[in-house]
């Protein structure tokens, strides 16, 4: 409550895009109390860039990694092996896309239809955000949020950073 402002160290490649959006928000509520600057360290990608951009005021060392605007969605699949193995899995569900993604089958078109969604419409929240918090306009956010890794150098080029430094 004394404190005047908040100095927020990001050393992150990321995380889920629910906790990015939890962290986002509570550095907002934050923002509109007191002054609220981050600093990018190793890396502040993905999820970590989210959290940066919570911030009126970014900076990152020149070789920070940073940007990666984008989501994905990963997991193992394993039914080749359990194939191997002789398991066979048994699923009874409502709908063919009833509990998503599993490591224990192949995706069917209609799952990874709704994967696909899910993933994309995540994605239009995280670019909306980008453009909205780093004045970019529709052309100037494909630039950026391909999902591309960029350096401090380019970030600042780029306007995904304001300048470079550190804590002091």
């Amino acid at each position: 409550a004394d404190a005047r402002a908040l100095v927020l160290r990001i050393d992150s490649p990321g995380g889920t895009v629910v906790g990015s959006e939890a962290l986002y928000l509570a550095l907002r509520r934050v923002a509109e109390e007191k002054p609220v600057v981050a600093v990018m360290g190793e890396v502040a990608a993905s999820g970590g860039y989210v959290a940066a951009i919570a911030a009126e005021h970014i900076v990152a060392r020149q070789n920070t990694l940073t940007g990666s605007i984008g989501v994905i969605l990963e997991y193992p699949e394993i039914s080749g092996l359990l194939d191997d193995l002789g398991v066979e899995v048994v699923t009874i569900r409502s709908s063919d896309v009833k509990g998503g993604a599993s490591p224990l089958r192949e995706l069917s078109p209609a799952e990874r239809a709704a994967q696909e969604r899910i993933v994309a419409d995540a994605n239009a929240w995280f670019r909306e955000l980008v453009a909205e918090r780093r004045g970019f306009r529709a052309a100037a956010i494909e630039v950026v949020a391909d999902g591309s890794a960029f350096t401090g150098r380019m970030a600042v080029e780029n306007g995904l950073i304001d300048a470079f430094g550190g804590v002091r």
